[in-house]
């Protein structure tokens, strides 16, 4: 489990936890608002998928206390860089601090992994309220693209 002690703002304690045999049912079934799904998968299972099929994703499960509530998913590139990906945050908890936390804890475990190697992440250019959330988080775009996404890196790695 990776643990921050960093809370939404219901006071749930935000933790991420490997997908398993208990969760990973709940987990696939995580789905964005509907507005949303132009930039990520219309339900979590697509990148629980993902990562079965490659060597370079893990799948985490995203909880608020003892409830699923979202996925995210981390990486290692070539270069050693560390990565972010696909977060959703299942719809009806949104807008209550969960995202925001997710990517502070992981960021933060990322950053202390060894190497110090730079945090990155990828977000549509359209998808104004992600880029709202890194750039206030100190994730800053790098001018290199991804996949139609702009990459943006954590100005101080270690934790935002």
């Amino acid at each position: 489990m990776i643990d921050s002690a960093l809370s939404d703002r219901a006071g749930r304690r935000v933790t991420l936890r490997p997908v398993d045999d208990e969760n990973w049912r709940a987990v696939a079934d995580v789905a964005p608002r509907d507005d949303q799904r132009a930039w990520v998968a219309a339900l979590a299972a697509r990148y629980l998928l993902l990562t079965t099929r490659s060597d370079v994703w893990t799948s985490l499960a995203v909880y608020a206390d003892e409830t699923v509530v979202g996925h995210v998913m981390w990486g290692v590139d070539d270069d050693g860089s560390r990565w972010i990906g696909g977060m959703v945050i299942d719809a009806a908890e949104q807008d209550r601090g969960v995202g925001r936390a997710v990517v502070r804890t992981l960021a933060g475990w990322l950053g202390a992994q060894d190497g110090g190697h730079p945090v990155r992440l990828s977000y549509h250019p359209d998808n104004v309220q992600a880029a709202r959330l890194y750039t206030s988080l100190g994730f800053v775009p790098t001018g290199a693209m991804e996949d139609e996404e702009l990459v943006a890196e954590l100005l101080a790695p270690g934790g935002p």
